[in-house]
Parts: structure tokens; sequence; C-alpha cells
């Protein structure tokens, strides 16, 4: 008997369901209606002989077949996906397609740049670029709908994402210039100057309630916005002091006169910014990419601040590959 070929959507189908475990969710995922996935699956296990899926299960499991299966399948996918990658842009000078996600950090001078260098280093690419926070910027690599991605480096894991380190990008509180008081001052009660929360949904505002935690340090929930530029804007007016990084800061060029930086209490806490790709993306145009972006970042962020504040000289800092 002769057995059935087997598709590579069924197989895609089923990689899927092994990751999501349901199949309205690959459904969504996939941009499928509910009966094609099942029958795709189904298909599949016919094709095999053998039952991958609990169906009795909610969500769905693997049976032990599928287990061992999906293994198999999952290593073959992403060698097949790597290899469509290195054929499109098997080396840099060659790269024809470049989905690249920034944090708005660098929209002000560091990505014009950048795209302006890439589009003559690649002359055969094209580029889509997507800015985001980094948190969505990391999703979306993982989902594998961006090639390449610049973002704050999560406190939790980055499975299945190779990273590049960027910037040493230490924590800064930032105030009106008029104000004169002390750490204490702003902490106390009474205090007239209340504290701006960046959202709890971006990481930046993870990491610094994170810090906050760790110092035990317990400030009135009454102001959270999500906009860095609106933050420092009304720092600027006098209407309350925030807890940022200098990069964060420097973005915010037209409020420098009204506000002054000065270091957070207690033990030193930074973000690292980084590059983050695929396992199937080129390395060689990785690498291209960041050594850019290293160069641009000193020009643009690193000695402007150093020669600003003299005190961030060591803090402030671009990083090489090897500090991953």
């Amino acid at each position: 008997m002769t057995r059935k070929a087997l598709s590579l959507r069924w197989l895609e189908i089923f990689s899927l369901i092994s990751k999501l475990g349901s199949v309205q969710k690959v459904s969504e995922e996939a941009g499928l209606s509910v009966s094609t996935v099942s029958n795709h699956l189904r298909s599949l296990e016919d094709a095999l002989e053998v039952e991958l899926v609990d169906h009795s299960r909610r969500p769905m499991g693997l049976t032990p077949a599928g287990t061992v299966f999906a293994r198999h399948v999952n290593e073959g996918l992403t060698a097949l996906r790597r290899g469509e990658v290195e054929i499109r842009s098997g080396s840099w000078q060659h790269a024809t397609d470049l989905r690249l996600g920034l944090i708005d950090d660098f929209d002000n001078s560091v990505t014009p740049e950048l795209f302006r260098y890439l589009s003559s280093a690649l002359p055969r690419c094209n580029f889509r670029h997507f800015t985001r926070p980094s948190h969505e910027i990391i999703e979306k690599l993982q989902a594998q709908k961006l090639d390449v991605g610049v973002a704050t480096r999560p406190a939790g894991n980055v499975k299945g994402l190779i990273e590049y380190p960027l910037m040493r990008d230490p924590f800064v509180i930032v105030l009106p210039s008029q104000f004169q008081g002390s750490f204490d001052d702003l902490r106390s009660a009474d205090t007239t100057l209340p504290f701006l929360r960046y959202s709890r949904d971006l990481t930046i505002g993870q990491l610094i309630e994170i810090q906050l935690s760790r110092s035990k340090i317990n400030l009135p929930n009454r102001f959270e916005l999500e906009c860095n530029p609106a933050i420092i804007g009304l720092v600027a007016e006098g209407s309350g002091w925030t807890i940022t990084t200098v990069g964060s800061y420097l973005r915010a060029k037209e409020f420098h006169g009204q506000t002054r930086v000065a270091p957070l209490p207690g033990k030193g806490f930074i973000r690292t910014v980084s590059l983050f790709t695929t396992d199937v993306y080129p390395a060689s145009t990785s690498r291209l990419i960041h050594k850019t972006l290293q160069a641009l970042i000193t020009q643009y962020f690193v000695e402007p601040m150093q020669t600003q504040y003299p005190w961030l000289s060591d803090q402030f800092v671009t990083l090489p590959r090897s500090a991953a």
C-alpha cells in the first residue's frame, strides 16, 4: 500500500496545535476556519495512521506519539525557515527583505540614520519598519513576525531569540529645574510633587516597579502614563517627577531646559537595550545591523549625555556583543 505524502500545511497546522493547544486558537493565528484546521489535523493523522492529539482533553494534549512527532516537526520547520531566509538573504550584500522593529527611543535620530545606511549597504533589500513597545517587539519576534528587533531586555526569558547587547542605560530621577529638595522630600506623604509612573504594561514600567519593590520604596499610584514625552513634559511643567532611563530622557530634548537629571539613590539600576533576532535569521546581516547601531548610539546618545553629565561616563555606555 502506498502511503499518502505529507502536506507541509498539515505539518504547520500540527506544529501550531502542539504550541497553542486549541483548534480555535490555531484558527485565529492561521486565519483559517475551525473546520479547515480540524480537517488538516485529521488528514495528517490518517496519513500517518496514528492519533497525534488526545481529542478528549481541553486544552488539547498530545498523545505520546504526537509529542515525539511534534519535536521532529518543529525542528524540521525551523530548518526549512532558516533555509528560506538564507536563500532570500544568505549574505548581507544580497539581503532582500528585512522586517525591523524598534522602540521609539531612537525615532528622532538613530532610526533615520540607520535606514539611510542600510539602504546603501543592502541595495536589494525591501525594508518594513515598525515602532512598538519592547514587549510587543519580543512577542512579534518569537511569533516570527519580525526578523530583527531592538528592545529593552525583559525581566523574563527570551526563548528562541539571539541577543546582541547594545546599550547599558541607567535609571535616573528627572525633576523640574526649580525643585531643590531631596529624594526623601519626594517620598514624603505631604509632598506637593507627585510621582509620574510609567505604565506597568510597558517593560520599562515593569523594571521600575521591580526595583522600587526591591528597595522597599512605596510611591502613590495617582498618575500612570504610557507616553515618554508626555511624562517628561509634565515634569517640565512642574506637575511631578519621574524615574526613567538616560536614553528615554534624551529623546525628550525639547524639555531639557526645564528639567534636570539626578542619580537614583541606592544600588545602581539599569536596563539593557539589545538587538534581538530569531534563530533563523542570517547572523551576517544581524552583525551588520548591530555594528551600525553601536556606532549611531555612541554618536547620538552616549557621547552627548556623557558630555552634559560627566558622572554618567562609566554608567551610560554602548555594549560589546560578548556582554550577552
